[in-house]
């Protein structure tokens, strides 16, 4: 029973705090009603500017295509190649179509021509993505080209292979869709593993931690007390997270909502007692706050969250296998993505069951009860 009265102690002094309850309540909306935008890693609108050295009506076909795409935006038509690179080096401009003379002879005599596509790489990414955006549109034209003057048509099965592509799991290419289950995994390991770091420490600073010393209350009920409630709060937390994806962009899991529910509460345990972990060995809270800032930094910036693991460096990839984070990120996306099942996450599940007892019993031995 006592572990009981302690359990109530903490709720207690969590609805004394005017704060907290509306963090629980108002973080998750704003976050997934903002985040996914700002962290949104979709290209658009890229500004280009065209050297037409052809000026024929299927040259200006052309720009007025690429013009139309929600990728690119024409900014305007040089006269020569130095113009067009000014306009780069102001910044007005992210890439350069050059376009030759005789492009539509070309065109028309052997369905092929040469074009010029020049990125600024100053942001290698973003130089990238609008070179292939451009690239791609222009082999598209020059399909609907061939197309249109029968070149090819009947001979498709001996010229070559029909590739079809489809989109599996994200059929739409929608960004916001993989962001979100991660933005809900790094949202609840903020609070979860934020807050109680800084419990334990707090009890220390206001001295009410020598109440609990001179009790014969156990190490495990007092850490488990102190757990419990946030375990609770983070349940909240995520289903009601769960709710607004679902009402801001209509995604509902595609595997079993208890699945999510089982992981989470694994996961909870792990984040919640790494942060107890911290509290314990911390002095002050801030020095808590800054010491759980720190791992909670490198969690979020190498679980995959952002950037994928497979594009890291193989020494970060080696450390990502001892970050929780990244095993809960793995589990909301495949089960909000592709419907996984228990059999599919059994990887992910061994790997979190073992960090939750060591990260349990770490949590324990570091509280140092003296009677």
């Amino acid at each position: 029973m006592t572990i009981k009265y302690l359990i109530q102690k903490e709720f207690l002094q969590i609805r004394r705090n005017a704060f907290l309850p509306k963090i629980f309540v108002v973080l998750p909306i704003v976050m997934l009603l903002i985040v996914p935008y700002a962290a949104n890693q979709e290209i658009r609108n890229l500004k280009f500017c065209v050297v037409d050295n052809d000026r024929s009506t299927m040259s200006r076909r052309l720009v007025d295509k690429l013009d139309a795409s929600d990728y690119l935006a024409l900014t305007s038509i040089e006269g020569g190649y130095g113009s067009a690179l000014a306009q780069v080096e102001q910044g007005t401009a992210d890439i350069i179509l050059e376009i030759p003379h005789g492009f539509s002879s070309d065109v028309v005599r052997t369905g092929e021509a040469a074009v010029n596509v020049n990125a600024n790489a100053v942001n290698g990414v973003k130089g990238a993505l609008g070179q292939a955006y451009m690239l791609n549109i222009i082999s598209d034209f020059a399909s609907a080209q061939l197309a249109e003057r029968g070149v090819g048509v009947g001979q498709g099965a001996n010229r070559g292979v029909d590739v079809r592509p489809r989109f599996l799991f994200n059929a739409s290419l929608e960004y916001k869709v993989y962001m979100v289950p991660g933005i809900i995994a790094m949202l609840l390991t903020l609070l979860i593993g934020y807050l109680p770091a800084l419990n334990i420490v707090g009890e220390k600073e206001r001295g009410t931690i020598e109440q609990i010393n001179v009790t014969p209350v156990s190490r495990r009920d007092f850490i488990l007390s102190k757990l419990v409630p946030y375990w609770l709060i983070g349940l909240f937390m995520l289903l009601w997270s769960m709710l607004w994806a679902y009402v801001f962009y209509g995604m509902w899991p595609r595997g079993s909502v208890w699945l999510i529910i089982m992981y989470s509460l694994l996961f909870f345990l792990i984040v919640s007692s790494l942060g107890i972990i911290v509290s314990n060995c911390s002095s002050t809270m801030q020095q808590a706050a800054l010491l759980m800032f720190f791992f909670l930094i490198i969690f979020v910036l190498m679980s995959g969250l952002l950037t994928p693991i497979a594009s890291m460096p193989r020494w970060a990839q080696a450390l990502t296998y001892a970050n929780p984070l990244r095993y809960y990120i793995e589990t909301l996306r495949a089960l909000y993505l592709k419907g996984s099942t228990l059999a599919d996450l059994q990887p992910q599940l061994v790997s979190m069951a073992v960090y939750a007892a060591v990260s349990w019993a770490g949590a324990i031995l570091s509280y140092k009860k003296t009677n």
